[in-house]
């Protein structure tokens, strides 16, 4: 759970930025957003490997281009 004190001297605005700071580098919203749904480990294996695919054929473009 995130959680911020609001220092001495701190404005509001500052605090909320600092909470949602904290909030997305411990990615609170991103597992929430993921858990909404039930979603099957062959299906995860699925959608993992998918991405590494897409990555490889990013990374081959870009030595392609730098070939080139």
């Amino acid at each position: 759970m995130a959680t911020v004190t609001l220092r001495s001297g701190e404005s509001y605005e500052d605090l909320l930025r600092r909470f949602r700071k904290q909030v997305t580098e411990d990615k609170i919203l991103s597992v929430y957003r993921q858990k909404r749904w039930y979603v099957s480990k062959s299906e995860l294996k699925r959608k993992a490997k998918r991405r590494g695919l897409r990555k490889m054929r990013q990374q081959q473009r870009r030595m392609a281009r730098r070939l080139e």
